[in-house]
């Protein structure tokens, strides 16, 4: 069985995308037979339908969570005249101009595995599921380790690309030396 140990998002892609993504029928990994959209306010939520009939209706699948919000997106010349210095008369005429560009709503897959990657139940194929949504967004990483038929698998996608990855395991801090460097907040005389 597959399992997502370690996962780190920022990933930002135009809500109109995932929707498109999906409506599209693309091929979904092994074990998920649909998935179904959710949203509740400013929050999007992606479950995993299981294709394993002897999975309970009521026993919580995986599910990729986001926010949502709206940001205006503008062109390399709106954004070249915005950017650009302004000078006497000209700055007072520009402030109050109407903001220009399009408002469009932005998914925002961000945080750890906790916060984007939830319940355990088909877990590794609903990442799998992120991983393509990230290979599609322009703006953001998707970090994550993973155990994939028993072997630990790094994977790395910065601005819609697959980047070489890999795990280093280094040795943490020792119990005995953190015990006795620590704090003693029982006998600290500042607190009362």
């Amino acid at each position: 069985m597959s399992q997502v140990y370690r996962l780190h998002s920022t990933l930002e892609l135009p809500l109109e995308t995932v929707y498109d993504h999906f409506e599209s029928e693309p091929p979904l990994p092994d074990g998920i037979d649909s998935v179904d959209i959710t949203r509740r306010n400013n929050t999007l939520i992606i479950s995993a339908v299981s294709t394993d009939e002897s999975i309970s209706k009521y026993t919580p699948t995986a599910q990729l969570k986001a926010s949502v919000s709206e940001t205006r997106v503008f062109t390399e010349e709106e954004e070249a005249r915005r950017n650009a210095p302004r000078w006497g008369a000209d700055a007072e005429d520009e402030e109050e101009e109407e903001p220009t560009g399009e408002l469009i709503e932005m998914a925002a897959f961000k945080g750890d595995r906790e916060t984007v990657l939830q319940n355990s139940a088909l877990q590794y194929p609903m990442f799998e599921v992120l991983c393509t949504l990230a290979r599609q967004a322009e703006k953001g990483t998707l970090t994550a380790i993973a155990e994939v038929d028993g072997d630990l698998e790094a994977t790395r996608i910065v601005d819609g690309d697959d980047r070489p990855a890999s795990i280093e395991v280094v040795e943490g801090p020792r119990n005995e030396n953190s015990s006795s460097s620590g704090v003693n907040w029982r006998d600290n005389k500042f607190i009362s």
